[in-house]
């Protein structure tokens, strides 16, 4: 019924509003052609004859305060926009836990681009408090697509890959040739969007490469600090 965001499922969802809309539909249908088609058809256009251009600033008008409306609405009822640091806008979570805490629906991350995604994983170590986090990916980064530093001056290096299938082994060894050696990674950090491969994770434990499969970046994404969810000893204090 509710999918892994806690949204109800968007074929119920549908056929829920399908129901209200026939309902809706029903007595409208009714009304109007009990009562108001005569006023349509005669009266209303009569007088649209007459004043035409009263009529067409009233249209307007009525157009603009629904416009209005719909805005007010939105903002108190619906989603808030969170724009990210690279231009890209993504609707913000309906369960946001606060106004100052950012989160992300795993369908959002699904849905950015690679620059867009990587740029998340950066606003949410700013969010957790991480110093001087900054999204780096791109063409000949050797690996690391955002950097941090925690409380204790440890450095973060951040993998992050929005695959739609399971991140391999040769890719996890392709970041452990370069989180240490080449970027003095303290911590090295690869994110996977959709998990990884036994033989990656295996790889990764005997190398202490710490993996972000799916469960932990929902986790992470939903609200909770990047070290707890990791099981990092945390020098937030």
């Amino acid at each position: 019924m509710f999918d892994e965001d806690g949204s109800l499922d968007p074929l119920l969802k549908f056929l829920l509003y399908a129901v209200v809309a026939l309902a809706i539909g029903k007595m409208l249908w009714k009304w109007l052609t009990e009562d108001v088609s005569r006023w349509i058809t005669v009266d209303l256009w009569n007088l649209i004859a007459d004043y035409p251009w009263w009529t067409a600033l009233i249209v307007v008008g009525a157009l603009a305060v629904l416009i209005l409306a719909s805005k007010v609405l939105s903002f108190f009822f619906g989603t808030y926009t969170y724009v990210s640091a690279d231009g890209e806008f993504v609707a913000s979570s309906d369960d946001d836990p606060g106004p100052d805490l950012l989160t992300f629906k795993m369908k959002q991350l699904s849905s950015m681009s690679a620059t867009g995604f990587e740029q998340a994983c950066a606003d949410l170590l700013a969010r957790d408090g991480f110093r001087s986090p900054r999204r780096v990916g791109g063409a000949g980064d050797l690996g690391v697509d955002v950097t941090a530093r925690d409380g204790a001056d440890r450095l973060l290096i951040l993998q992050c890959k929005q695959y739609q299938k399971p991140v391999g082994s040769g890719h996890v060894q392709k970041f452990n040739g370069t989180a240490r050696p080449h970027h003095g990674a303290d911590i090295p950090i690869m994110i996977g969007l959709n998990g990884f491969t036994h033989p990656a994770a295996d790889f990764a434990a005997h190398h202490q490469i710490l993996l972000m499969g799916r469960a932990e970046l929902k986790k992470w994404a939903h609200g909770q600090h990047l070290y707890d969810v990791l099981g990092i000893e945390s020098t937030r204090h």
